[in-house]
């Protein structure tokens, strides 16, 4: 007796396969007529039963794997279609802000610390884009060059300036001059020339430059300590800020680049003078001000206030500590099993 095993189908989409069927029946059509007409009988609708597998369930077997075949082997096709549908949601920054800190190469720990207050700020409910960087000119000591070069492969923000190490014989100058270059792919909104001792309350200056125009603008604490208007004099070099238009200007300016020598400061104010810019001009005091000392030697200096923007003069960390445990930047410590403060 001749016994006819299930044939599990291989799923291959095949003109050779086909064949094979093909053949298979005809063996075993062949062997069926040498069986007993009863047996024949059963065996001939089993035979039937495979047949109708074979021609009419495979092929459509057969067109559902390819179609499955098809999805499976490009899942990332699929995905990537599915992906351009619905683009990356992003918030558009209010502005672009270039935080300037002019210091000296030595200054590893001044840079630290301010690195380390300025990333803090970095929250996600900061709505404009600071990015601060740390300027000084060409290095001269063998030392610097290995260390700042450190600096740069972790952090990537200094700027080295071409010039010789200064505070008033045109450092300032070739930092606002340079800037267009070296962002002519990405400009700013707002450029900040700072000191290495003021330290700036992003969100509160971030809110108070929302109010402002974006172009013409000159803003910072107005010298004299005792003036109020802005079209006085000029802004305190502790941290005074241009419009990008401004600094593009400063650039181009023939003025400006034979005007270099004297109070940084006080040149800057100059130049806009001269050229009639800076017609947009924004007094920051009260919110400005020196670090409090017992007795105030000038109207620079007040008390600290809750509205701060900005506190200068801070010569050392003392100074530092409690400029930061006045304006609460530690309250956000976690307690920990680790440490504690007495």
């Amino acid at each position: 007796m001749y016994i006819i095993k299930s044939i599990k189908p291989s799923f291959i989409d095949d003109s050779n396969n086909h064949r094979h069927h093909l053949q298979l029946l005809a063996i075993m059509k062949s062997k069926l007529q040498q069986l007993p007409f009863a047996t024949s009988g059963v065996v001939f609708l089993a035979l039937a039963l495979l047949a109708f597998v074979c021609l009419v369930i495979y092929p459509k077997e057969f067109q559902l794997q390819s179609l499955v075949s098809a999805c499976r082997s490009s899942p990332s096709a699929s995905l990537s279609s599915a992906v351009h549908l619905i683009d990356p949601v992003t918030v558009k920054p209010d502005f672009r802000l270039l935080l300037g800190v002019l210091t000296r190469p030595d200054l590893y720990e001044r840079r630290h610390l301010l690195r380390l207050v300025y990333s803090l700020q970095q929250t996600p409910d900061l709505t404009a884009q600071v990015d601060v960087r740390f300027v000084f000119c060409g290095l001269t000591k063998e030392e610097n060059r290995v260390l700042v070069a450190l600096e740069i492969m972790r952090y990537d923000d200094i700027i080295i300036l071409n010039c010789t190490e200064n505070m008033n014989e045109g450092k300032t100058y070739t930092y606002f001059s340079s800037l267009p270059r070296l962002f002519d792919d990405s400009p700013y909104d707002f450029v900040v020339k700072a000191d290495d001792d003021i330290y700036f309350r992003l969100p509160k200056l971030i809110e108070s430059l929302n109010r402002m125009p974006r172009e013409d603008l000159y803003y910072g604490f107005v010298i004299p300590c005792d003036s109020m208007d802005p079209f006085y004099k000029y802004m305190s070099g502790m941290g005074y800020l241009l419009s990008w238009d401004l600094v593009e200007w400063v650039a181009t300016s023939e003025f400006a680049k034979n005007n270099t020598v004297g109070a940084e400061d006080m040149m800057t104010g100059m130049w806009l003078t001269a050229g009639k810019k800076g017609k947009n001009r924004y007094n920051t005091k009260y919110a400005m001000y020196d670090y409090p000392i017992p007795v105030p030697i000038d109207a620079c200096s007040h008390e600290f206030v809750p509205d701060t923007i900005a506190v200068h003069r801070l010569k050392d960390n003392l100074k530092w500590a409690r400029t930061l445990k006045y304006l609460n930047v530690t309250q956000g410590l976690k307690p920990s099993k680790f440490y504690h403060f007495d």
